[in-house]
Order: C-alpha cells, then structure tokens, then sequence
C-alpha cells in the first residue's frame, strides 16, 4: 500500500516551506530514513526521510515551490504500484483559518471574509492577513468606523466588509534597466523571501526608536584579557561578556524583557536570548533558553553551539523561536552604532558596535578611553524613551564596572 510523504509541522509559526532540492526522483529506490527531499523554512534547512521502504512513485512539487505545511508532497509504494491522485493533497487540521491569523486580523479590525486563503485547502493563514493588511492605507479605529458608518458595503445585508475600504493602489511598473549594462537576476526565494517580509512586517507594526549610547570599556577588555589567559575561559569572547551583562541588567528592566501583544504587554521572569547570527543563507536569531541562569562559561558555550548549528544548516526549528529579547553584533565589521530592526512582538533588541579609543576630558586633563557603541532600538508602543533611556544607561554603567570574578565564570 502506497505511504504518503507528508510537509511536516516544523514549529507553530512555520506556515509553510520551500522545497530546495529532490534527492530522490520519480522510480528511484528509497530505503526507510533516506532522505528524499530537502527542505527550508525562514530559519533553515532540514531533510526530510522517507517514512517507508519502496519505491518514489510520484512527487507532486517542484523544487522552488512554497509547500504548504502538512501538504502531501510524494507517493512511497512498491514497483508499479497505482497511485490513485494526480495532485498534491493538503490535509486541514481544525476549522478554516488558522488562530494566529484570527488574532492577526481581530487586532487589526480586518473582515476575514475578504481574504482568499493559501493554506491547506484554501486555509486563512496568518501570511495572508498580512499581506492583505501591506496593500491597505491605515486607517484609525474612529476613522473606520466613520466611514462604516457612511458607506454601503458588499458583504450580506450591506454588511461594510473590509475590502470595502481598502484604497486602489495604481499598479507600479518594473522599471527598464536595459540600458544600464548586463545584469543577473537574483530571484527573491526561501530564507531570503521570509527575512524581507518579517522586517517589512517589523517596520510596518511598530513605532521603532532607536538610541544611542557608548559604555566605557576598559573595564571589558581588562576582563577579556584574564579570561585568555585561563584554559577553562580561553574563548569567552569579548560578546559573550557583553550578553552576560545585559541578562543581569534585563533582571531589573522587566519592561525591555516583553512582547507588545497590542492590548497587552507580556513581561517574563525568564530571558530567553535571541542572538543574531550571519549565515550563508541569511540572518538568523538562535535563542539561548534561560539566559539569567547560565553563567558566563555556559553562556559562551550554548551561543557557540547554535552559531555553528545555524551555520551548518542543523538548528532545529524549537532554538529558533521565542526569544523575549535579542542582541545583534557588528562591532567585528568595523561598525560603530547602527539601526538595528524589532523582532515583533519583542518589544526591544540591543545592537553592538565596535570598541572606538574616544577623548573624556576629566580631573586630570584629557585621557583616550576605549568605548563600546550600544544601539537601543524599542518599540514605543510599549514603551516610552526614558524607559529605554534608563535601561541604556544602567547597562553602560554595568559594563563599565565589569567583574569576570563575579560574572560567574
């Protein structure tokens, strides 16, 4: 009896997935575990396994394709086995919209009923209530309302849906840049594709602040250099240092450790950190699971681990999500303060420049002390700028007075 090969569920964000490559074709072996196909999600890649011995009788996407989750994508069975469908077969779980697409659109006042769904059997995911929501002016609730209040609808009994008062925009055509030399199109595909429709998404959402700060750090390369010279502490790096600092200042700023879930703000006890890393196939953000219990050494060691997880393709899709605050590095790039972009719903993420030699004029005339560039970028929704502002300062000072002693190392 034919065995399908089913797009798992790789996490509760993941709605879909891009097939990269077929290891295996129509009529080839497989053995029970072989990996059939390769797939990806915005986060990375994995393999998926034939569930059975056989034969591969027939795969229903092409490589490229965006396969909704839980999607039939192959047929395992035996020599000349029939295969009784000639199409991919989404199987639905629950009713047909997706609940954090009801949340999306419940906080966003938008009438579910105007949305054409892409998810298994025409589902209503959570992608396309945003997208629905990018190509639609903003509006007000009291402005909403007003027009509601003005205007016939579509929707049953003149019901004003929607779509009744999304604003048409005029189409935008691609430009001609024939003349311009030849050139290589790069088509926008897989991690890619999600990384620009999550920061879209981010720019979208939030009211983003951004400031900026420098943090003496004297007191940080002091403690680098003991680290070095202690076998146990060798690769303790000059990040893992600063990560460590913000854990222990993020235990007194509740407020910055928080999702902004519209009309409410979730704060946690427990920080689990989100640490961007650049790979091949994009940026990624591992988190390190209850960060305020790790000491320095541990700390060091578990960032290292998903860094190189991510970079092998292997993180598993549970140390990709659920960070409540995240730190992102270019300090290593020469970069000393930039913009870093939100990770919705986390309410702050905390980026990390370079060590610059600054002039401070003090007591005993003019010194050159090395400094760390700190960027703050908030949401301020959630929070107001003395409130980051504060948070900013503390973790300077923190840095600035840096104990490895009594980092926990």
């Amino acid at each position: 009896m034919a065995v399908e090969v089913v797009m798992p569920k790789l996490g509760n964000e993941i709605e879909s997935c891009v097939i990269v490559a077929w290891r295996k074709q129509a009529g080839d072996a497989v053995a029970k575990g072989e990996p059939v196909c390769e797939i990806e999600t915005d986060k990375a890649t994995f393999e998926i396994e034939s569930p059975a011995p056989g034969v591969l009788l027939e795969v229903f996407f092409r490589e490229g394709d965006d396969v909704p989750v839980r999607s039939v994508i192959a047929v395992i069975g035996q020599p000349g086995e029939k295969v009784e469908r000639s199409e991919p077969v989404a199987r639905v779980e629950g009713a047909g919209i997706s609940p954090r697409a009801r949340h999306a659109a419940d906080a966003a006042g938008l009438d579910l009923a105007a949305i054409a769904g892409s998810g298994p059997g025409g589902r209503v995911v959570e992608r396309d209530v945003r997208e629905e929501l990018a190509g639609r002016e903003p509006l007000t609730r009291v402005a909403r309302d007003r027009i509601m209040a003005r205007r016939e609808g579509t929707g049953i009994g003149g019901h004003v849906r929607e779509s009744d008062l999304a604003t048409a925009r005029p189409a935008v055509p691609a430009p001609d840049y024939s003349a311009l030399g030849p050139s290589k199109d790069v088509p926008v595909k897989g991690i890619r594709k999600a990384i620009a429709a999550r920061l879209l998404h981010s720019v979208r959402t939030t009211a983003q602040v951004t400031l900026h700060a420098t943090a003496d750090a004297s007191a940080l390369r002091a403690a680098r250099a003991r680290l070095k010279t202690d076998a146990q502490t060798y690769g303790v790096t000059i990040n893992d240092l600063v990560m460590h600092t913000v854990v222990r200042v993020l235990a007194k700023f509740p407020s910055l450790n928080a999702y902004f879930l519209g009309d409410r703000i979730a704060e946690f006890e427990q920080v689990h950190l989100g640490v961007a890393v650049q790979t091949p196939r994009g940026l990624l953000a591992p988190v390190i699971r209850r960060a305020e219990a790790l000491s320095l050494i541990e700390l060091s060691a578990e960032g290292k681990r998903l860094a190189q997880a991510c970079l092998d393709g292997a993180a598993k899709p549970q140390e990709l999500t659920g960070a409540t605050f995240t730190v992102t590095n270019l300090g290593p790039q020469g970069v000393e303060f930039f913009t870093p972009i939100l990770n919705p719903p986390e309410v702050a993420i905390l980026g990390v420049g370079g060590i610059v030699v600054r002039p401070v004029e003090g007591p005993g005339g003019l010194r050159f002390v090395p400094h760390l560039g700190l960027s703050l970028t908030f949401d301020h929704q959630a929070l107001d700028g003395h409130g980051a502002a504060v948070f900013l300062e503390a973790l300077g000072e923190a840095i600035a007075r840096i104990d490895v002693g009594a980092s926990g190392a």
